[in-house]
């Protein structure tokens, strides 16, 4: 696909707060100038455009070979661009007006929608308009799926799942009995969602199994990656809430309660009823115990083992977790533990000394 930079511009919309073609120092050739692709700022060629997300980035104007950059909103790299005649777009935000650009140039495979033959749909289910159904899907009773509804080969859907408008569900992924899953949301291949969760009662004979009868929803455009499992509770549900964002192998127990636009990368693991308030956010390996809550905006970083419930807006660090501020001070100090050790030696040397002259 290729379009025109002032086509570009004005496809962008009011995101844009101005460009190369209203900044006094106009190109006029700027607005006839073909873009064909997107790229990173470091491999692009004549005829991409790229992104810049601020000051440290400034060594990579002059020697990218993009034809247009997204910048932030920073005379200096306007001008560093317009110099080297290179079109360029300002916005406050870079990365998402990048985001953006990215779905006009490139739209994900899509398939015509059709029933394979090898489908196998019970009668009770429901299969709403422009549906796809790839080969060897399961589709057991009183399911509901709706209008717009991709699902690649292979899939399972146990019965009494309630599929939203226009989600897509990937190859090999499983949906177990009574799941719930909003609109526009993606599930990835291999992703289980719904299983039974991790409960059984000890005994004095052994694991008594505690029957799993609740559910698990997912609410609108939620996004779960490839091999992520997401159970459901003995009672109550699981709930994922509207716009978060779950990468690969990523664990999430029975009873967990997700906010909204929450952040999971891959291998985190949430133990049995924990709270996520709006906008967390985990990064890999981040481990969670049972029962902790995380207020909004709080952070986890990586490998990081939360065993208490944490502050909205906080960022915690470390096995326990602490504080990420307090985190970084006591690293400091434990790489200077051989020298603070030697340090003590010679004094425990010197306290020696004196008593023994004494």
């Amino acid at each position: 696909m290729k379009m025109r930079f002032s086509e570009l511009v004005q496809k962008l919309g009011d995101a844009v707060t101005f460009s190369s073609l209203t900044s006094k120092q106009i190109n006029d050739a700027d607005g006839d100038l073909k873009i064909t692709g997107v790229a990173a700022v470091d491999e692009a060629s004549s005829g991409t455009i790229s992104f810049v997300d601020g000051e440290q980035f400034v060594t990579e104007i002059e020697k990218t070979a993009a034809s247009a950059l997204i910048l932030p909103m920073n005379e200096a790299l306007h001008a560093q661009a317009t110099a080297r005649g290179i079109a360029w777009i300002a916005t406050s935000q870079p990365r998402l007006m990048f985001a953006r650009a990215i779905a006009l140039f490139y739209q994900p495979f899509r398939p015509t929608p059709e029933i394979h033959a090898t489908a196998v749909i019970h009668p009770s289910a429901h299969i709403g308009t422009d549906v796809y159904i790839g080969s060897h899907v399961a589709i057991q009773a009183g399911v509901k799926i709706g209008d717009g509804v991709c699902i690649y080969p292979n899939v399972v859907i146990y019965p009494e799942v309630q599929i939203g408008d226009r989600t897509i569900l990937h190859a090999n992924c499983t949906i177990h009995e009574r799941t719930l899953i909003g609109a526009d949301c993606v599930i990835h291949s291999s992703a289980v969602i719904g299983a039974e969760g991790f409960g059984f009662v000890p005994t004095s004979v052994g694991l008594f199994k505690m029957e799993q009868s609740g559910r698990t929803v997912l609410e609108d455009e939620v996004e779960v990656g490839c091999s992520s499992a997401i159970d459901r509770p003995s009672v109550g549900e699981t709930r994922i809430s509207r716009n978060t964002k779950i990468d690969n192998l990523v664990h999430i127990a029975h009873g967990c309660q997700v906010g909204q636009s929450c952040a999971i990368a891959g291998q985190a693991g949430l133990s049995g009823s924990v709270t996520l308030g709006n906008r967390v956010m985990l990064a890999g390996q981040a481990g969670i115990s049972n029962n902790v809550k995380m207020g909004d905006g709080a952070i986890a970083t990586a490998k990081a083992g939360l065993h208490h419930n944490v502050e909205p807006g906080a960022i915690v660090t470390g096995i326990p977790a602490i504080p990420h501020k307090l985190f970084v001070k006591t690293a400091a100090i434990y790489r200077r533990l051989p020298e603070m050790y030697q340090a003590m030696r010679q004094l425990q040397r010197q306290f020696d000394e004196q008593k023994v002259n004494k």
